[in-house]
């Protein structure tokens, strides 16, 4: 993997997106469950949730102890996959892969063709960055200020992003993880003077740094291979099956709306974000969320203050000369610099690395359903 500095020298590195993430980010797991089962973290290490200079460290260390960089090419950049196969067709009739007795064809820039039989995928949440649309007249070509995206910060380092964002009204539109933690970089240098503002279009359930109910982690019931069992998985066996069902009583006392994901729900994600009192109690069910982050810690403390401002359902936006203008408000969010942490368009990046317009399409589907069938 190669990685880009904010000046664009490009150098080799270990670490993946964690060589290019915003340095006040911490690890979204619990470090025992984010280890190398042959190298677990050093003694040194006593935070849960390590941050990004810490996790980049051990991932190195990781790499290092095992001699394993002389045996990866890097900033080797593939142009597109090929799959070969004596047989008549490698996805068959339900839709299903069957690619046992082909291989796949990899085109390498500056590379001689390779050939192997399977292709791990890495890199979606990078370089395609999801950028909202608006409507004629109303983007950022006539907004006086600056306008990037959260890839863009993310590869500052700490000074230089210090400095990019310092004496500036700042506007962060989107409420994942690089929002939440953008924003509390830039409450860190402006304070209250100037508060830095979020756009939120969908409260989220959220949760909180330590997120561990009355001593209780709750890891090791949803984030372990046991809790595995309990679900239907496609392809499974025989034995497998009757383990589902089986354990199915036990995966809807700790996961339906009944059980104890509602209860951790209502007594303490609501409490210790304090999300009624800000207005952020999302009308979705806690099951139905599909991405989950973690709250930086203390990013309430910083809205109780003021140098962070949240504004909900926020959700069409447009420009002006002096900031923001949100669809239905008269007012005008006034801001110098606007930061689109709307994440990544990972589909398309991978769907044109194929050669194949039948692997691209069942790649990407045809809707917004994700066609690839994954499960935990």
């Amino acid at each position: 993997m190669a990685n880009f500095n904010d000046k664009k020298k490009e150098r080799v590195a270990c670490g993946g997106v964690w060589t290019k993430t915003i340095e006040s980010t911490k690890l979204q797991t619990p470090k025992p469950f984010y280890q190398f089962s042959d190298f677990p973290w050093p003694d040194s290490v006593t935070e849960m949730c390590p941050d990004q200079k810490t996790v980049l460290e051990y991932i190195e260390s990781y790499a290092s102890h095992f001699d394993l960089v002389r045996h990866i090419k890097f900033n080797s950049k593939v142009l597109s996959l090929s799959y070969e196969d004596d047989s008549s067709s490698s996805i068959n009739g339900t839709g299903e892969w069957n690619l046992c007795k082909g291989k796949w064809n990899v085109t390498v820039q500056d590379t001689p063709t390779l050939s192997t039989q399977a292709i791990v995928f890495l890199g979606r949440f990078s370089q395609v960055p999801n950028m909202p649309e608006f409507r004629p007249n109303n983007g950022p070509e006539g907004f006086e200020g600056q306008v990037i995206h959260s890839m863009d910060y993310s590869k500052m380092d700490s000074k230089s992003a210090t400095n990019f964002v310092k004496g500036k009204q700042v506007a962060v539109v989107g409420f994942q993880r690089s929002g939440m933690d953008i924003a509390m970089e830039c409450s860190t240098v402006n304070g209250v003077e100037r508060p830095c503002t979020v756009l939120i279009r969908t409260p989220q359930w959220n949760l909180p740094a330590d997120f561990s109910p009355w001593g209780l982690n709750l890891g090791y019931l949803y984030l372990s291979r046991f809790s595995e069992l309990m679900v239907h998985k496609p392809g499974e066996g025989l034995l497998l099956s009757l383990l589902a069902t089986t354990l199915s009583p036990l995966y809807h006392f700790h996961f339906t709306e009944v059980g104890l994901i509602k209860i951790c729900r209502k007594l303490y994600i609501k409490h210790k974000n304090r999300l009624a009192k800000y207005g952020m109690v999302p009308e979705h069910s806690f099951l139905n969320e599909c991405s989950v982050a973690v709250v930086p810690e203390g990013f309430y403390d910083r809205v109780e203050e003021g140098s962070i401002k949240l504004i909900k359902k926020a959700e069409c936006l447009g420009f002006s000369k002096e900031g923001i203008v949100l669809e239905g408000k008269a007012e005008t969010i006034k801001s110098e610099l606007v930061i689109l942490a709307t994440g990544f368009k990972g589909i398309d990046k991978l769907k044109h690395i194929f050669e194949s317009t039948k692997y691209q399409e069942f790649i990407a589907g045809s809707d917004d359903s994700a066609t690839v069938p994954l499960y935990r």
